[in-house]
């Protein structure tokens, strides 16, 4: 029997990946004709039925199951194997960053690295997943949140980040603004650095939180309609306080566990464009911590504000 294409292969891999025939064509940049046709040659060269038609694509078929357990993994190894010699433009960077940070602190800055960069083409991934960058060998960096740094992976740290009680406007004006000793008695949104920050300032952590949350973006919008207190991070907050949406309770923050960093493979050490987005970050990274990461004085001023009858607000 002749030996199968590789195209035919990996038509059909694609194929059964995607379980639609027309996403697995836009994915391999192929009409649907010419994917069928692949896929028909490859089922008569193997006398066998490798997918059926269903209402949502296509399926496997017992024989397609079979094949493709034996061929994805190899046609994997061979694609990465030959991903180092594809050309690589140094004129294109592809980052991956959290959403948060990206809305928040990177986009925000982005216009200047631009200005002084007009030929480089920025591609940035979004996204609260971890890049393994062994497998997505189209990513060339990322910006991470972490204690790092990360087995294999350059790491350079960029700035640390604190966190500080935060609250919505009609909130302080339903029920008051709290002092550090009644925090506790207020509608606290969970996250995982109350304890600390407990354990940091007095009080006790109340037996129940209003809601919990495991991402930040979510919380801070919790927090943005009034639902309850936040324990929210400088460097994600600023814009809402700048906004007018929420208000730093106290001057005092706790400084959290991990940092800000900028990771990449050693496959990206003489990527051009890494380079030139690296100094750039590093300058950033430092003007912002001068100019105060840790409590900015729009926070210290807002903490610091005199309440309606004139006094200053108390902080314990």
């Amino acid at each position: 029997m002749p030996r199968p294409s590789l195209y035919a292969l990996q038509g059909f891999v694609t194929a059964a990946r995607h379980g639609n025939l027309s996403r697995a064509a836009k994915a391999l940049h192929l009409t649907v004709s010419a994917l069928s046709h692949q896929i028909r040659g490859l089922e008569e060269q193997l006398d066998q039925r490798l997918f059926v038609r269903n209402a949502r694509g296509v399926e496997l078929t017992a024989d397609g199951r079979r094949l493709f357990e034996r061929v994805a993994e190899n046609l994997d190894a061979i694609e990465r194997a030959m991903q180092p010699y594809c050309a690589r433009r140094d004129d294109v960077l592809t980052l991956t960053v959290l959403p948060s940070l990206a809305t928040s602190w990177l986009v925000p800055r982005l216009p200047r690295f631009v200005a002084l960069n007009p030929r480089l083409e920025i591609n940035l991934q979004s996204s609260v997943e971890v890049v393994d960058f062994e497998k997505e060998m189209d990513i060339d960096a990322g910006l991470r949140f972490g204690q790092g740094p990360w087995p294999g992976l350059r790491s350079v740290h960029l700035f640390d980040d604190w966190v500080t009680p935060t609250a919505s406007p009609a909130l302080i004006q339903r029920m008051g603004r709290p002092t550090l000793k009644t925090l506790e008695r207020f509608p606290l949104l969970g996250s995982i650095s109350w304890g600390a920050w407990f354990e940091r300032y007095g009080g006790t952590p109340p037996r129940r939180f209003v809601a919990n949350f495991d991402d930040t973006e979510t919380l801070n919008r919790a927090a943005v309609e009034g639902l309850g207190i936040a324990l929210g991070r400088l460097t994600l907050i600023r814009p809402l306080v700048q906004a007018g949406l929420l208000v730093p309770l106290f001057s005092e923050c706790l400084k959290t566990d991990r940092a800000h960093y900028l990771v990449y493979p050693q496959r990206s050490d003489d990527h051009a464009g890494l380079a030139a987005f690296r100094e750039w970050l590093l300058v950033e990274a430092s003007n912002y911590t001068a100019q105060g990461s840790k409590p900015p004085p729009t926070l210290e001023a807002e903490a610091a504000a005199p309440t309606r009858n004139g006094q200053k607000r108390s902080h314990r």
